[in-house]
């Protein structure tokens, strides 16, 4: 009794993460949709991303000035209101001016991709490490991404924003998908070496018959 008991609670820890990897599957294939529908409408993307954005700055603002107020009595109370107010009121202002945020945002992010692709040139050629070609075409790929972005600004802010926050929803959907498939080959590996030992230990149970006494000659 006490046997079938502790083997039923391992089975039922097996079948509860089965679950939970299957739950992640399908996560991941409705990140993969909706990052694949994204890609089709950029526009629509850029504008959701933007008010998400907003949100998510308004929301952490406010939660910010509850820690602060929380921690008045600290030496970091004013700060802690400083920051919140900002939080506040950028959040604000995208949640107003969704474009011009987008545009901000994609100026913003060509800039970084022109020093960061100038860096990483300038250091691979200097360094001339063992990734010099990778660096090097990591490099030039950013240089020329950010002189794109750039050279198309304001147009660009249209889609720069909605086509890489569907790239990230496409990408993170399809490392849960494979996080969910893998996890749950790996849990019915496991279910069925328990079903294996149970069997096994279920066939070893039983009585050996007596042995014949041997007769002295």
């Amino acid at each position: 009794m006490g046997k079938s008991a502790g083997t039923a609670k391992p089975q039922g820890e097996v079948a509860k993460l089965s679950r939970g990897f299957g739950l992640l599957a399908v996560l991941g294939v409705i990140l993969v949709v909706a990052g694949l529908v994204g890609l089709v409408y950029t526009g629509v993307a850029t504008l959701t991303s933007m008010l998400l954005f907003g949100w998510l700055l308004l929301i952490g603002g406010v939660i910010g000035l509850l820690h602060a107020v929380q921690a008045r009595h600290t030496n970091f109370f004013w700060l802690g209101v400083v920051v919140a107010a900002l939080n506040i009121a950028a959040g604000v202002v995208v949640l107003k001016t969704p474009e011009a945020a987008a545009e901000a945002l994609t100026m913003f992010a060509a800039l970084l991709f022109l020093t960061g692709g100038v860096f990483r040139l300038v250091g691979s050629l200097v360094v001339r490490g063992p990734q010099f070609g990778w660096t090097l075409v990591q490099g030039a790929f950013g240089l020329l991404l950010g002189i794109l972005v750039l050279g198309t600004w304001p147009s660009s802010s249209q889609y720069v924003i909605g086509t890489f926050f569907s790239l990230s929803l496409l990408f993170d959907g399809l490392g849960l998908i494979a996080t969910g498939y893998g996890g749950r080959r790996i849990v019915g590996m496991v279910s069925d070496r328990l079903a294996g030992e149970e069997e096994a230990g279920a066939g070893g149970t039983g009585e050996r018959p007596p042995s014949k006494p041997v007769q002295p000659e």
